[in-house]
């Protein structure tokens, strides 16, 4: 299997969000199949994608970071930028 054909596994996190009248679409995967640690991912109404550079050990404490980073910074942090990674 080449990487272009990996399958992922999506947290039952993941899906939309709205805030303050702007939607994203979380995306909370790993690689199918595997204990591997999660990746979150925020897209927003123009498609464009905010991924953390640290990875989970679980699917609900990458959530709860997305909850923690709209609290901190709140859901209009995902629109300033196109693509952009998050430590």
């Amino acid at each position: 299997m080449t990487d272009t054909e990996q399958q992922y596994e999506f947290s039952e996190f993941s899906g939309q969000f709205v805030d303050d009248g702007v939607v994203v679409v979380i995306g909370i995967y790993r690689p199918a199949g595997t204990n591997a640690d999660w990746t979150l991912e925020v897209v927003d109404q123009e498609g464009y994608s905010t991924i953390w550079d640290d990875s989970f050990a679980t699917d609900r404490e990458a959530f709860e970071e997305f909850l923690a980073t709209i609290q901190r910074d709140g859901i209009r942090s995902f629109l300033e930028q196109s693509i952009h990674s998050v430590h």
